[in-house]
């Protein structure tokens, strides 16, 4: 008889045949594609002997160029050459007309609400210009890992910043289909550079990752427990990085040549270029001599550090928030990891080994360092390594929530939650005979839903009519291991449901999350009583509405006419309150309507029992 075939666990079918993966650094400036061979992970040349390769992509009227040629063409010909597309991912074309005035590129519109840049080839969106840079990188990729040989990839990890939500990094994916790439999962930036320097395989305990590139500053607070990655928070500034640095520089090469505030844009660039190669060479040396036209100097390690404090300050002090928000202090941080070229600078690791009590991991490349970590994770997930080998958990930058009555927010999944995590809660209606439901989706730390951020609206219809506040309907929030929300529906007597997976068209950059985030901090108080206001208005408003459907209903037969009146007048004082400001008013007035309403519930009552028995004995209720 023929035997069944169990492969071995962890590993492909056909015995030890191993797949191919790659781990992908999507960047602002410059990505990375990384692999294992051999048992390690290294980047793979893209570019001549290179391994970054410029996020630049060049639409001619028929070609398309990657690169370090299509960064060249940027000057000549700026409305064809697309740079930084990663901070258009997930916007939509309202966020573009915000600052698109800044941008060189012609904009119009499109029907999935993605914003499209003009160019000689047609129309491209950033998801489009994104496949292209991917897809440059999985063809190296291949031709790397299968010898020009035609074989495919198996999948690949591709990185995403921490803080990117729900819209952006199902960009990165469409980004990915689009390249035909197999998406093993999104992982964080900052996680992805805790593996590579193989802190997964450590103690328990906190990491931070100090990520200072040439644009953006980013710092994440990572877990490790048994084995489980967890960002417990993240912060930064989208505004710093090394290219401050040189402006830095730059401007006290000037005053030292005696140059006055107003220069051109050749003069600035030879400042900008010069700066670059002076603080390029201190990483290095301890000073190093400059020359700009009659002028000649040395700058050397201390006069840097004189110049960029100031700014290296800012980075820490993002750090510093970033501790708060996690809820510890910087001496339960265990391990420092450095990510980004503008950590080479050596008074950046100086700070950095000061603020955090301890030297920083720096031995491997800043710039390849969060490709590598990708590469590692691609391994284990494709299936050459066990996947018991390392599980990471990220978590939500905002709040998930939906709009209650009165326009308040009620959050499901709040902030830094680990996901994949799933959460559910009942919700009832309104109003008397009810039988649909509006629900919408949103995202954001304040109370109100016009201070949050709508990501969806769908309906559930089909309710079975039912008196306010009967029908249970139990909303579920499902966030899966990309950061990607579906959301749930049901009506629990009726079984009926409805659901929709929150792929909105635009998303938020961290720099309006930190900003979400600081006016929750800014007017807590303030939400917090307003909040309360707003729900006794809702709750006085469905009082006052059941109450008065009462009266029309019987109200004459079953009260004294005193009686009508003191009710009137009781409802007259609680719409008076629900104008005003004060909750407890709100609910004072409330209470003594109540009280004063019990006797014409319980006639009511009485009543509808009476009705029920109309024409039958007692002894047929009995049985």
């Amino acid at each position: 008889m023929a035997l069944l075939q169990i492969s071995e666990p962890g590993q492909s079918p056909e015995p030890h045949q191993r797949k191919y993966a790659v781990g992908i650094d999507l960047g602002t400036t410059n990505s990375l594609v990384a692999t294992v061979r051999d048992g390690s992970a290294e980047a793979i040349a893209v570019e001549g002997d290179s391994v970054i390769l410029s996020s630049a992509v060049h639409y001619g009227k028929d070609t398309v160029t990657v690169g370090a040629e299509a960064r060249a063409r940027a000057v000549q010909d700026p409305y064809n050459t697309i740079l930084s597309i990663k901070r258009l991912m997930g916007r939509g074309v309202d966020d573009i007309r915000r600052f698109g005035d800044q941008l060189p590129y012609h904009f119009a519109g499109s029907d999935g609400g993605m914003p499209a840049i003009e160019t000689a080839a047609g129309p491209v969106n950033p998801v489009q210009v994104s496949a292209e840079i991917l897809k440059t990188l999985a063809r190296r990729g291949r031709e790397a890992l299968c010898g020009g040989e035609g074989g495919g990839l198996d999948g690949a990890v591709i990185t995403v910043p921490a803080y990117f939500d729900d819209a952006q990094r199902q960009a990165t994916k469409d980004a990915a289909k689009l390249a035909g790439l197999k998406v093993l999962r999104l992982l964080n930036e900052p996680t992805a550079a805790a593996v590579a320097y193989g802190l997964d395989q450590g103690e328990e305990g906190v990491i931070a990752v100090y990520d200072l590139g040439g644009g953006t500053f980013d710092i994440s607070i990572l877990r490790l427990s048994r084995g489980v990655f967890e960002v417990l928070s993240t912060g930064g500034d989208t505004a710093l990085g090394g290219d401050d640095f040189d402006r830095c520089i730059a401007t006290w090469l000037a005053a030292q040549a005696g140059l006055g505030a107003d220069l051109d844009a050749a003069t600035q660039r030879r400042l900008l270029g010069c700066a670059c190669h002076a603080k390029e060479s201190l990483t290095s040396n301890e000073q190093v001599a400059l020359r700009y036209g009659d002028w000649q100097g040395v700058l050397d390690q201390v006069t840097l550090a004189e110049l960029l404090d100031p700014l290296i300050d800012k980075t820490l002090r993002a750090c510093k928030r970033a501790l708060r928000d996690a809820n510890i202090g910087v001496d339960a941080v265990q391990e420092v990891v450095l990510v980004g070229g503008s950590t080479r600078t050596l008074r950046v690791r100086e700070r950095v080994a000061q603020y955090f009590d301890r030297p920083p991991h720096a031995a491997l490349d800043p710039d390849q360092v969060v490709a590598i970590g990708a590469a590692l994770q691609a391994d284990v997930l494709v299936g050459n390594k066990s996947s018991e080998a390392l599980l990471l958990l990220d978590v939500i930058p905002l709040s998930l929530g939906i709009e209650t009555m009165g326009g308040l927010t009620e959050k499901l999944i709040t902030r830094n939650t680990t996901i994949p995590v799933s959460k559910a809660q009942e919700f009832t209606t309104f109003k008397d005979g009810q039988t649909a439901m509006a629900i919408h989706v949103v995202q954001g730390e304040r109370e109100w839903v016009s201070h949050c951020r709508s990501l969806a609206r769908f309906e559930l219809r089909g309710i079975p009519p039912m008196v306010a506040g009967a029908a249970h309907i139990r909303v579920t929030f499902q966030v899966d291991a990309d950061g990607l929300l579906s959301v749930t529906a049901v009506e629990k007597s009726s079984g009926v449901s409805a659901d929709i997976t929150v792929k909105p068209s635009y998303g938020l950059e961290d720099k309006v999350i930190a900003r979400m985030l600081q006016e929750s901090y800014t007017h807590a108080a303030e939400d917090i009583a307003l909040r309360a206001l707003r729900e006794a208005q809702v709750e006085a408003e469905r009082t006052l509405e059941s109450l008065l459907a009462a009266l029309r209903e019987n109200g004459a037969q079953l009260l004294e006419e005193r009686e009508l009146n003191q009710l009137e007048r009781a409802m007259e004082a609680l719409r008076l309150a629900h104008n005003g400001a004060d909750a407890t008013e709100i609910r004072r007035r409330m209470e003594t309507l109540n009280t004063l309403s019990e006797p014409f519930a319980a006639r009511r009552m009485d009543a509808s029992i009476k009705r029920a028995m109309q024409g039958h004995r007692l002894d047929e209720f009995d049985q």
